[in-house]
C-alpha cells in the first residue's frame, strides 16, 4: 500500500488547552476511521516548524489519501497536505531503473 505523510497546520486557539485539543485529536481520527477504514496508521507527531502535526499513513489510493486531507481541513485545520513517500530502499530500486 503506498505510504502518504500528511502535515497538518492548526489555528492558534487550538493549541493553548491540551484537552480540547486531545478531544479535537480524537474526533478527527474517529471520522477518517469511519471514513476510510483501510488506512493504516504508522506514525503521528507533533513537530517544530510552519506544520503542528504530522501523521504518516499508509492508503490504498491517492482518493483515499484526499479524503484524509479533507477531512483534516473540515476538521479545524487551517492547512493540510498529504505528500506521497517511497521508502528509501524501494527509491534506490526505481533509481537503478533509469540507470544508463
Amino acid at each position: 500500500m503506498p505510504t502518504f505523510v500528511l502535515m497538518t497546520k492548526h489555528g492558534p486557539g487550538s493549541l493553548h488547552d491540551a484537552g480540547s485539543r486531545k478531544q479535537m485529536g480524537k474526533e478527527w481520527l474517529h471520522k477518517v476511521r469511519e471514513s476510510c477504514p483501510e488506512v493504516k496508521w504508522i506514525a503521528h507527531y507533533a513537530i517544530l516548524g510552519p506544520y503542528d502535526f504530522m501523521d504518516i499513513y499508509q492508503a490504498p489510493d491517492v482518493e483515499t489519501a484526499h479524503k484524509v486531507s479533507l477531512i483534516s481541513r473540515s476538521e479545524g485545520a487551517l492547512e493540510a497536505e498529504s505528500w506521497q513517500a517511497l521508502e528509501y530502499r524501494d527509491f534506490l530500486e526505481v533509481l537503478k531503473e533509469i540507470e544508463p
